[in-house]
């Protein structure tokens, strides 16, 4: 049986609950198909940033989306244990080859701001003059840690906890489709 949680965890953007204004943002750079470099998506801890990163980077390669599954063109990591400028300066070079299946390679980087200020000047050097076939997807709790530097070559979009209302009404459809 699996966890409610994950049986109810958005798989698509349409499907997220309480980020209308950040997901009609993204919806619409996805149909007008215009794709930046780097997002930096901030907002408090459990309110969707990564979950809304991992869709972005399927639905930007046009993959399917599910919890398991994994594509060699979409590489996640968690800049809290991959702090170090070693650590960018071998993202960087492995950035270069072009994607296997996807028209784009798509970093998500979560917890941006745990990176070492050297980390940060090596990120930097890619962001200046990013391929084309890399987007970034950078998330954080803490954008004041974030070098302005970093966040002036990216698209910000904020996130914020669901208000009660949302969270009430969605709750509620969940317990009556559980029989709770």
């Amino acid at each position: 049986m699996k966890a409610l949680y994950r049986k109810y965890r958005p798989l698509s953007l349409s499907s997220v609950v309480g980020q209308d204004q950040t997901i009609a943002q993204l919806s619409g750079a996805l149909a007008s198909n215009k794709i930046s470099h780097a997002y930096l998506f901030v907002g408090p801890r459990g309110c969707g940033k990564t979950s809304v990163a991992r869709i972005f980077a399927h639905e930007i390669n046009h993959f399917e989306y599910q919890l398991e599954d994994s594509y060699v063109d979409i590489i996640e990591i968690d800049a809290a244990t991959f702090t170090g400028v070693d650590n960018i300066r071998e993202l960087r070079e492995k950035a270069m080859i072009v994607p296997s299946v996807g028209k784009y390679k798509i970093y998500i980087i979560d917890e941006i701001h745990m990176l070492s200020t050297n980390a940060f000047n090596a990120l930097l050097k890619i962001l200046e003059e990013p391929p084309e076939h890399v987007v970034f997807i950078m998330a954080t709790t803490n954008p004041e840690k974030v070098p302005a530097t970093i966040l002036s070559r990216t698209q910000i979009y904020r996130f914020s906890l669901a208000d009660i209302d949302t969270m009430q009404t969605f709750l509620n459809s969940v317990a009556e489709r559980e029989n709770i």
